[in-house]
């Protein structure tokens, strides 16, 4: 109990929290307009005609042209966050809209979309606000120079999270001894200027396989010791460029780059926060307020701190949860998502539904595209959620039509990192007798090296 006090009453400066708010701010403030320049809004979330939702959150759908408000709202939150405005409302804002738009169609699924809104969410339990920002310059009696030590060390915490799951991850047979995927990706980048040559080599291939476990694995203790911290942040930014270079994964190793500086010690971000008051003038305040709420015992503190102990639990056991399904999990897939597994497959596959008439016993196949875009069906083909709500939708859209008492099969090959495409689904189950749920799809054919 005296250690429980002792360190959720230490105290440290704000400036790094005010740093990492400004930089998360900007980045997902350009992130948005990236989106929204690129034509993608349109595109992903007002061309199709359907959409992939995610179990127990089917009622999130996109709003037509309402999409533009909802992109706009998110990208304005962000701004507000970056500059302190009305900051607790922004990043509430901010976290509805951006998981809004994260739900509305599972096929965009992706591990950074589903860590800015866990990080965002963490920040609305953290005064990032309460320190060169605006709402202090406006009124100082909300200036909070110092605060909890923890209001720190929670963000680092989730950081070495993602880390440290990302590298477990990679610790498997596909990776390490066979380098894949990277053995079907690296090889197309032969063009790149200097280095592109090294990927036609099979050595180079494992080094990165090699090297990139032992990063994920390594660098959350190198940033974590003051001595290592300069050696582990230029591996960061290192790493990370290599991979922006390699993948279009857009704002993500951005966004990872800056984050890494919240492991750096007060002094250094107070060296940011003078330069860019110098830079544009920007007024703060100094002054240590004593009595505030942050440090007072209070039933509100110790359930925030109850409730953000909660989060971490479930962020620590969430990636765990493959192992209640049986099977080969890069095949099933069940439980892979939010486990920061990170870019350690490729799939490729074709699925072919056929609609059998059982008043008729006529029967026809569907020609997918006349539903879905390319992206979708190249994501639904792999993915037996994705299958079995297809099917659903078809059924419902067929038996809109007259056909009331129907049977929907599919015909799905994959091939898996490299394989001989297999058949994935048992041909012979009725996808009209399927329903989601938590619970493992028998009607998934087994893994068959």
């Amino acid at each position: 109990m005296l250690i429980k006090v002792s360190y959720f009453s230490k105290t440290t400066s704000s400036a790094p929290l005010a740093i990492f708010r400004i930089f998360f701010g900007l980045l997902m403030f350009i992130s948005i307009i990236r989106f929204w320049a690129l034509g993608w809004i349109d595109k992903l979330y007002i061309q199709p005609h359907f959409f992939f939702s995610y179990y127990g959150f089917e009622w999130i759908k996109p709003l037509g042209d309402l999409t533009y408000v909802l992109f706009f709202i998110c990208g304005l939150s962000a701004l507000f966050v970056a500059l302190g405005l009305k900051y607790t409302w922004a990043i509430i804002t901010f976290f509805l809209s951006f998981t809004y738009i994260e739900l509305m169609d599972k096929t965009t699924y992706l591990n950074h979309y589903y860590f800015v809104s866990v990080l965002s969410f963490l920040l609305i339990f953290l005064p990032a606000g309460n320190y060169f920002s605006w709402d202090t310059f406006r009124n100082s009696r909300l200036s909070f120079p110092q605060i909890p030590q923890w209001n720190i060390d929670v963000i680092k915490l989730l950081l070495c999270i993602v880390y440290l799951y990302a590298g477990l991850a990679k610790l498997n047979p596909e990776w390490l001894l066979q380098g894949m995927p990277l053995k079907i990706w690296l090889p197309t980048k032969d063009d790149l200027p200097m280095i592109g040559f090294l990927f036609r080599y099979d050595w180079m291939i494992y080094l990165f396989a090699w090297g990139g476990a032992l990063y994920d694995l390594l660098v959350p203790f190198l940033l974590l010791n003051r001595k290592t911290r300069g050696l582990g942040f230029m591996m960061v930014v290192f790493f990370h460029l290599l991979t922006a270079i390699l993948f279009p994964i857009g704002m993500f190793p951005y966004l990872m780059i800056f984050s890494a500086l919240i492991f750096f010690n007060h002094q250094f971000h107070q060296k940011i926060i003078d330069i860019l008051h110098q830079v544009f003038r920007i007024k703060y305040h100094k002054t240590y307020q004593i009595q505030n709420s942050l440090f007072q015992d209070s039933l509100i503190n110790k359930l925030k701190i109850g409730f953000l102990v909660l989060f971490f639990l479930i962020q620590i056991g969430l990636p765990f949860r493959h192992m209640l399904y049986p099977g080969n999990l890069f095949w099933t897939e069940e439980g892979y998502r939010w486990s920061w597994r990170v870019m350690l497959m490729e799939k490729a596959g074709n699925a072919q539904f056929k609609i059998v008439d059982n008043a008729s016993g006529s029967w026809f196949y569907v020609n997918n595209e006349d539903f879905l875009t390319s992206f979708q069906e190249k994501q639904m083909a792999t993915q037996p959620d994705f299958i079995l709500q297809y099917a659903q939708f078809l059924n419902a859209h067929f038996s809109q039509q007259g056909m009331t008492n129907l049977s929907i099969f599919v015909d799905c090959f994959v091939a898996l990192n490299g394989r001989i495409s297999t058949r994935y689904i048992d041909p012979k189950f009725d996808l009209t007798e399927g329903y989601e749920s938590f619970a493992h799809k028998s009607w998934i054919l087994p893994f068959n090296e």
